[in-house]
C-alpha cells in the first residue's frame, strides 16, 4: 500500500526543487531575473500548501526533557561587536529595553524584567537550520501575540519586523576587522552605516502560539551565543527566520521599505521569505 506524504515531505520537496539554486549556491542563477522569478514561485509555492494544509494554531512537534541535545549549536553570529551591544552585556542587560512601534496605538518600552512578568509559554522544540543541522531545545518567553496585542495593532498592520543588535556589514564594504573597530567605536567608519540583521513575519505566524520571545534556554537565561537576552522563536519556519539579539519590534503594513525590501537580511541575499517546514 502506498502510503500518503506527510506534510513535512510536501513542503521540503516544493521549498527544495525550487529554492535549491539559493540553498546550493548557485548563486548566478538565483541572482539572475529568471532565478529571482522562479525562487519567488517556490516562496509562494511553500506558503499556499503550509496554510492549506494546516490551521492558524496547528502546533510543531514539542518534545520531552530527555530528546533536549547535550549542545545546542550557535550559529550566525555568537558576539555581536557593536559598543551599544557590549554595554548591554556589561550591565547584565539590566539597561535593556525592548522597543514595539510602528503601526500601534500603544507603543510599548519594555524592560527585560517587564518581558519575564508577562505571561509566559515554555516549548521544547526542534530548530532546523538551513545548512542542515538540527538540534532540539527547551524555550522559554512571552509570547509575541501577547505582546502585540498590548500594544495594540492599527487596522493596517501586515507584518512584523525585528530589528536585531548584530551587525552582520558595513554598507559599501565587508564586515572585516577594521570595520569591527569601527563599529565598536560607535559609528560606521569610511565604509558606511552598519547593516544590522533584521527578519519579518506575517501576522498569522506572529499570533501563532509557538511564536515566543524567548529569554531562557534550557532553563536557564538565554546566553550571548545564542541570542541574549531576547530572540524570536517561530517554530514553524527554518532557524535564520529566528532572529536573535532583538532589541526593537516595528510593525509595518508592507516590507518594500526595510533593507533591501525583502523582509530580511538573508532573504535580501536571495533567501526565502517564508521559511516554512
Amino acid at each position: 500500500m502506498t502510503r500518503a506524504p506527510n506534510r513535512r515531505g510536501i513542503l521540503t520537496g516544493v521549498a527544495g526543487l525550487l529554492g535549491s539554486a539559493v540553498l546550493g549556491g548557485c548563486d548566478r542563477i538565483a541572482g539572475s531575473d529568471w532565478g529571482r522569478r522562479t525562487l519567488k514561485l517556490g516562496e509562494d509555492a511553500n506558503l499556499f500548501v503550509q496554510r492549506l494544509l494546516l490551521t492558524p494554531t496547528s502546533l510543531a512537534h514539542e518534545f520531552d526533557e530527555g530528546d533536549i541535545s547535550p549542545r545546542f549549536k550557535p550559529n550566525g553570529t555568537i558576539d555581536p561587536p557593536d559598543d551599544g551591544y557590549k554595554a548591554l552585556v556589561q550591565a547584565g542587560f539590566a539597561t535593556f529595553r525592548l522597543r514595539v512601534d510602528g503601526l500601534v496605538e500603544q507603543p510599548q518600552d519594555l524592560s527585560l524584567a517587564d518581558l519575564r512578568a508577562l505571561p509566559s509559554r515554555t516549548q521544547i522544540t526542534r530548530h532546523d537550520c538551513v545548512e542542515g543541522w538540527s538540534a532540539i531545545g527547551k524555550w522559554t518567553g512571552v509570547p509575541l501575540g501577547e505582546v502585540l496585542t498590548r500594544a495594540r495593532l492599527k487596522p493596517n498592520a501586515r507584518y512584523v519586523v525585528f530589528h536585531c543588535a548584530d551587525t552582520m556589514e558595513m554598507a559599501g564594504g565587508g564586515l572585516e576587522g577594521g570595520d569591527v573597530a569601527e563599529i565598536e567605536a560607535g559609528d560606521g567608519g569610511p565604509n558606511g552605516r552598519p547593516i544590522r540583521y533584521y527578519e519579518s513575519i506575517d501576522l498569522t505566524d506572529a499570533f501563532h502560539p509557538q511564536t515566543i520571545l524567548a529569554y531562557d534556554m534550557n532553563g536557564k537565561a538565554l546566553p550571548v551565543s545564542n541570542g541574549a537576552p531576547l530572540r524570536l522563536r517561530v517554530e514553524r519556519q527554518l532557524g535564520y527566520k529566528h532572529a536573535k539579539y532583538v532589541m526593537r519590534i516595528e510593525v509595518v503594513e508592507r516590507l518594500s521599505g526595510i533593507g533591501d525590501g525583502r523582509g530580511g537580511y538573508w532573504e535580501d541575499r536571495g533567501y526565502e521569505w517564508y521559511a516554512g517546514i
